[in-house]
């Protein structure tokens, strides 16, 4: 579970994060939901060193992404493009 700082980030973090499905072969099943600004994340799968590596994939990138919006600035208030 990840508090982002207001809800719109966390909406960002979920657009980006939902769309970047674990590989089959992983084993690994990678479910997302948004709840105000609190981004649920549940894994699940039969090896533990396979959600292991799912899991450190997940918060390198959920990493990446709130540096991203450190570095650029708060996210506009509605993106309407797709």
């Amino acid at each position: 579970m990840s508090d982002l700082t207001v809800e719109r980030e966390a909406d960002v973090a979920y657009q980006t994060l939902r769309v970047d499905a674990e590989p089959s072969r992983s084993g690994v099943k990678k479910t997302l939901t948004l709840e105000s600004n609190t981004l649920k994340v549940n894994f699940a799968g039969s090896e533990a060193r396979k959600i292991r590596v799912g899991l450190t994939s997940f918060f390198e990138a959920l990493l990446l992404i709130t540096e991203t919006m450190k570095e650029f600035g708060p996210p506009e208030p509605k993106y309407d493009h797709y």
